[in-house]
């Protein structure tokens, strides 16, 4: 073959292959109208996959992380049927999500009792996704379940510590997107509870052989602790006193009100049965070793407020039983002109 003949070759094939370089772009101008499709389907179904399902599970997990902390429950104008409620709370974040969400009625129920009844009903305000939001509520309460409130209460008594849940469903608004979505706030605190008075001391005690106007013969000032963050007004109680054993009298503390702390005073007031007492007074190790201090047990019998039966504090009250070593020996000795003799074995 002559060179000519190769050249003509050479560029023969050269002027086959030059179309296949703008296949591509032939193609994409052909076929503008499928991808186009393609991106819009894609579009269709991812944006909505996103707002639908994403951004949900995202705020939802964002309320999930979120940490509730109490720092004061109040529980004013007991009555027999309905009970003021302010919650002083605060909801900590990442504050990475900007977002509202909206108002909600939650209901607060013993985390660790079966069943979950609630005790409360609590309108919540709306709130923000602030890295420290402040949540405080205040609202009058229609009791609905009274035996759940009565159950609650004993638990605070009687316990150490308690868990408490607060669960709602409210909507939540996420900055630049017009839909608002569903979600759930459940939040379980752990708070102390008031471990049946534990540490309650009576003192400055007085006795008289004769009962005043309201027939009492026994009186003394009372130091009742609150570890607990509820402030209660419970009102005019009533207890049950017993000695050894035996029913002896009864206790009235008058116009309770418990704050957060060690030091909640009140007068405290009895009418006793006189001849026990002495007798006791008058046994080992009442009459030696303990210096006239006697073991009372005292237990709820009722309480009152405004004039009305509080059964849900006075049910609880009664449930438990607690001891007070009282100091009777000195003020019978004061009134007698000399202490109680141990009587002859």
């Amino acid at each position: 073959m002559s060179s000519l003949d190769k050249t003509s070759a050479t560029q023969a094939e050269s002027v086959e292959k030059a179309p296949r370089k703008r296949g591509c772009v032939g193609h994409c101008a052909k076929f503008w109208w499928a991808y186009l499709l393609l991106v819009i389907v894609i579009v269709v179904i991812v944006v909505p996959v996103v707002l639908l399902v994403a951004v949900p599970k995202i705020a939802q997990g964002k309320l999930d992380d979120a940490q509730l902390t109490i720092q004061g429950i109040i529980v004013s104008r007991t009555e027999s049927n309905s009970l003021d409620m302010a919650i002083n709370s605060t909801i900590t974040t990442d504050g990475k999500v900007h977002a509202n969400i909206d108002g909600f009625t939650g209901v607060m129920y013993l985390e660790d009792l079966e069943g979950h009844v609630p005790f409360a009903s609590i309108n919540f305000p709306p709130t923000t996704a602030d890295a420290l939001q402040t949540v405080n509520v205040s609202q009058k309460l229609e009791i609905t379940n009274m035996e759940a409130l009565t159950t609650f209460n004993t638990w605070l008594l009687t316990k150490d510590e308690v868990r408490i849940t607060t669960y709602g469903e409210t909507h939540v608004h996420v900055k630049g997107i017009s839909r608002k979505y569903p979600v759930t706030f459940k939040k379980t605190i752990t708070t102390p509870g008031l471990r049946g008075f534990d540490g309650t001391t009576v003192y400055d005690t007085s006795i008289s052989l004769q009962p005043d106007a309201r027939g009492n013969n026994f009186k003394g000032l009372t130091t009742i602790p609150n570890r607990s963050v509820f402030t209660l007004e419970i009102g005019n109680a009533t207890f049950n006193n017993y000695l050894l054993g035996k029913l002896v009298g009864t206790v009235f503390i008058d116009n309770i009100i418990l704050y957060p702390g060690m030091n909640n005073t009140f007068p405290m007031r009895a009418t006793i049965e006189q001849a026990p007492v002495l007798g006791a007074l008058s046994q080992k190790p009442y009459c030696d070793e303990t210096k006239g201090v006697l073991p009372f047990q005292i237990s709820g019998k009722s309480v009152s407020n405004f004039g009305q039966s509080l059964t849900y504090f006075a049910d609880a009250l009664g449930s438990h039983n607690q001891t007070l070593d009282i100091d009777v020996g000195t003020p019978v000795a004061k009134l007698l002109g000399s202490p109680v003799k141990c009587a002859a074995a």
